[in-house]
């Protein structure tokens, strides 16, 4: 990431929304509670569609909430000026938002019997993804060519820190009960067991009509056609007048834009970063 930028602890955040004071604050003195539930993602990982999900759920599959209030102010994102102040407010169970590596999360999570949903994707779509909606981003400076974001992406300057080191900080947590690992790929591939597995990690329970009202509401085409959801109330001022965040709903992408040579890097970079790691953990390989 390059462009209008501050740093915290080595790492680049935009600036229209992130600030070393607030950053610290949340990391040293931000209380999660026990009730909280965290949506934690590298970004372009299916973070919206995890929120749009998470919210469903707790409205059991009632689409007034989704429909009314924007998707930001649902689940805030608590490193952000805004969210970070919003969830000061909120009272009752949270639903917490955050791209946050696990050396900056608030340091009272870990204290807490708080349950964090951590929803991974194969970094070669993210890759694309991030390409795609830092080209419409208003706030940054923007990659022009795909081979430039590439390469932002691999030395680790992609978005507020490397992929690798945000998947490797988060997964020395997935043995811990309050922590769930879902992959962007089997919310794809088998949506409603994903749903059903992760009502039940929340202890919530959905009758069938409800489990498939959330189904029908959270899918790509639902949540492209609301407004709350979509981020067409960020256009102009954020986003380009033409850009869509939500672009595609699809896993492989990737095959779409990357040439054999950057598929063959980044499969050896891969390689040699994750090899410790469960392979299990990573579905689409």
């Amino acid at each position: 990431m390059t462009g209008t930028v501050v740093w915290f602890e080595g790492i680049p955040f935009p600036s229209l929304q992130y600030s070393p004071e607030i950053l610290r604050e949340v990391q040293e003195s931000f209380l999660i509670k026990d009730e909280d539930v965290l949506l934690m993602t590298f970004p372009k990982s299916g973070t919206n569609w995890l929120i749009e999900t998470a919210c469903l759920i707790y409205s059991k599959g009632d689409s007034k909430w989704v429909q009314s209030e924007p998707i930001w102010d649902r689940s805030p994102w608590v490193e952000a000026k805004y969210g970070c102040e919003l969830l000061k407010e909120k009272e009752g169970p949270r639903l917490i938002s955050s791209h946050l590596p696990i050396q900056l999360f608030p340091k009272s999570f870990f204290k807490s019997k708080a349950k964090m949903i951590y929803l991974i994707r194969n970094p070669k779509d993210v890759i694309v993804s991030g390409y795609f909606y830092w080209k419409i981003a208003k706030f940054v400076k923007r990659p022009q060519p795909l081979e430039q974001y590439f390469d932002w992406f691999v030395q680790g300057n992609g978005d507020a820190t490397g992929w690798f080191d945000h998947i490797w900080g988060w997964l020395s947590m997935r043995d811990k009960e309050n922590f769930l690992i879902l992959s962007y790929e089997e919310m794809k591939w088998d949506t409603r067991s994903t749903v059903e597995k992760i009502c039940q990690f929340l202890g919530k329970k959905l009758e069938p009509e409800e489990l498939d009202s959330v189904l029908r509401n959270s899918s790509f085409q639902a949540m492209k056609e609301n407004n709350m959801s979509n981020f067409s109330l960020l256009k102009g001022r954020y986003l380009e007048e033409n850009g869509e965040l939500l672009r595609k709903d699809v896993t492989g992408d990737w095959k779409n834009y990357f040439t054999v040579a950057q598929a063959e890097t980044f499969d050896k970079l891969f390689q040699e970063k994750m090899e410790d790691l469960p392979q299990d953990l990573f579905p689409w390989k």
